[in-house]
C-alpha cells in the first residue's frame, strides 16, 4: 500500500510505503459492522424514566387511621391507585451502550485504514504547525488537497491551540481527531482520510504495540 505525500500547497512531493501489518489487512465486514453498530448504540441514551411508589416524594404517613372513617384502608397516598401515585411497570431509563474489547477496537481501526487505502482514499500531509489561528488558512490548506469536496478525518499527532481553533468552523467538513484518540468509526463517517506526517508512528505504535518495538530492536 502507498499514499501520497502533499505539501501545504497541496504540491505531490513523494509516495510514502504503508505499512501493510496497519493498512494491508484483509477487509472484514463483518467486522465493521458490528463496530458500526456498537458505536452507533453508545451515542444512544435512555431518556424515558417514570417514577416507582417508592420514588415518588411524600406519603411517608398513614392518610387515616385504619378503621372507624367508613373510608377504604390505605397506607400511603403514593399508591399506585391514587392520583399523583407512583406508577406500575412504566419504562425506566435503558443503557444501550455495547462494550467492544481493546483488541477489536484495535483491528476495527486497521480494517478501515486498509479500506481507505485500498479505495485511494489516504493521504499524507507534510508537518502542519500553523503560526496563527485562522480557519481561512486551514481551509486554504484542506481544499488544497484532492479531497474533492468529499468529507474528510485529519489525524494529527498531537493537538496544537492554533490548530484546534482554525478547525473547529469546519467540523462538517474536516474533522480533527489525534492519533492515540481516533476510532474506526471515525473513519467510517468520512471518506476521505489525511494524516499528519508526524502521525503516522504514531499510528503504527498504537496498533502494532509491542509487536513493533521488538522488530524495530531485531
Amino acid at each position: 500500500m502507498k499514499a501520497l505525500l502533499y505539501s501545504k500547497e497541496g504540491k505531490k512531493k513523494v509516495e510514502v510505503v504503508l505499512n501493510p501489518a496497519v493498512y494491508g489487512v484483509r477487509i472484514n465486514e463483518r467486522l465493521l459492522e458490528l463496530v458500526r453498530y456498537a458505536y452507533s448504540a453508545n451515542l444512544r441514551k435512555g431518556t424515558v424514566d417514570t417514577k416507582t411508589r417508592g420514588e415518588v416524594r411524600g406519603g411517608g404517613k398513614k392518610p387515616w387511621k385504619q378503621k372507624g372513617t367508613g373510608n377504604a384502608r390505605h397506607g400511603s397516598i403514593r399508591s399506585p391507585i391514587w392520583v399523583g401515585g407512583g406508577t406500575v411497570f412504566g419504562p425506566h431509563q435503558r443503557d444501550y451502550s455495547v462494550k467492544l474489547s481493546q483488541a477489536v477496537r484495535k483491528q476495527a481501526i486497521s480494517v478501515m485504514l486498509s479500506k481507505r487505502a485500498g479505495e485511494k482514499g489516504i493521504m499524507i500531509l507534510e508537518s502542519l504547525k500553523l503560526e496563527t489561528p485562522k480557519t481561512k488558512v486551514f481551509a486554504g490548506i484542506v481544499n488544497a488537497l484532492p479531497i474533492q469536496k468529499k468529507r474528510a478525518l485529519y489525524v494529527v499527532k498531537d493537538f496544537s491551540a492554533n490548530l484546534k481553533k482554525a478547525g473547529r468552523n469546519l467540523r462538517d467538513f474536516v474533522d480533527i481527531k489525534s492519533a492515540s484518540e481516533f476510532s474506526a468509526y471515525d473513519v467510517m463517517q468520512r471518506e476521505k482520510l489525511i494524516i499528519d506526517e508526524d502521525a503516522i508512528e504514531t499510528i503504527e505504535k498504537r496498533l502494532l504495540g509491542a509487536a513493533k518495538e521488538k522488530v524495530n530492536e531485531a
